[in-house]
């Protein structure tokens, strides 16, 4: 693939290819934005994870490793998020992610500040509130994804060109894209381009834990699960965490029950420190596509390999 600069993503971000490192909370640090930046892709730093302060560092530790754009992944409905809002404008980060919440929030604010937003929603009904709200792109995340998913439980496949249909805003697909192959098929159903998170969470740079990456190569088909879907549906790697929850839900335990089992601090001690028993462990289905871990710019490079050879396949067998 040669660099897309009049790909709407690839024009809206300043990158050379249209591809997008999920801001995934305690995976996306700014070692891993800064390399998936350097490679020509968009890096992004997850906010989830981090306090206003850390938040800060993380940000100008990625300025001094790339002159590359890169961003910052903001769930709005985190308990401190003003302050997260405070520390991006401030720093002047030149793309935000938003998610799990409404864009209309700061997209005006962001805008004022030089930030260009994109949205992710899992619904043709989100995403024109996304277009009312004035956000720069819109983010189709199928329920393929690891962690927190739309309710719908739509697919990306279908996902995608319902989005499409709704909008006229430059359009990036996510949700079990892992591959040059699966980048090739969301472009055919009209994305202007990909975000992905499973794969580079398998990668050197990626602050998750070592033990949850080692496990992470071994889940087969089948192995994640969206569960906790009484309280906010996530997809989860079934393990003890797992079927402790979903014993709860299928006795019928509340919102309130679920999240007073669950506790403080079940990602971190699960992705972050390693109980890959107890902890809370969200990866998306893609995850069985992986099969290495790798430096995060050797998988950009990889990916484009793989979109250029099924590119070139496609056109033998329909020319």
């Amino acid at each position: 693939m040669k660099e897309m600069k009049n790909n709407p993503v690839c024009k809206l971000f300043g990158t050379e290819l249209p591809i997008v490192c999920g801001g995934m909370a305690w995976c996306s640090g700014w070692r891993l934005a800064a390399a998936v930046s350097r490679a020509g892709a968009l890096g992004v730093i997850g906010s989830g994870s981090m306090d206003a302060g850390l938040l800060r560092e993380h940000i100008r530790r990625c300025r001094e490793a790339t002159d590359k754009p890169f961003g910052v992944n903001v769930p709005l409905q985190a308990p401190h998020v003003e302050r997260i809002i405070d520390v991006v404008t401030e720093e002047r980060v030149g793309a935000v992610i938003t998610s799990a919440g409404n864009p209309a929030l700061y997209t005006q604010r962001l805008h004022e500040a030089g930030c260009k937003v994109a949205h992710v929603v899992a619904d043709s009904r989100s995403a024109r509130k996304c277009a009312e709200a004035g956000v720069d792109a819109v983010i189709a995340e199928g329920f393929e994804a690891g962690g927190h998913n739309g309710r719908q439980e739509t697919a990306t496949l279908v996902l995608v060109p319902i989005v499409r249909r709704a909008i006229d805003l430059p359009l990036i697909a996510a949700g079990g894209i892992a591959t040059g192959e699966g980048m090739l098929a969301a472009l055919a159903l009209g994305a202007d381009g990909v975000q992905i998170g499973t794969r580079f969470v398998m990668t050197d740079e990626s602050s998750a834990g070592d033990a949850f990456k080692r496990l992470c190569l071994t889940l087969g088909e089948g192995d994640t699960m969206l569960a906790l879907k009484r309280l906010s549906p996530t997809r989860l790697v079934k393990n003890e965490f797992y079927r402790m929850m979903d014993e709860a839900e299928q006795r019928g335990a509340t919102a309130g029950q679920l999240e007073q089992m669950i506790g403080r601090g079940r990602a971190k001690r699960g992705m972050f420190d390693g109980d890959i028993v107890m902890g809370e462990l969200e990866i998306g289905q893609a995850v069985t596509l992986v099969r290495s871990i790798q430096p995060a710019g050797e998988v950009v490079g990889q990916i484009i390999g793989e979109f250029d050879r099924a590119l070139e396949r496609l056109c033998e067998r329909t020319m």
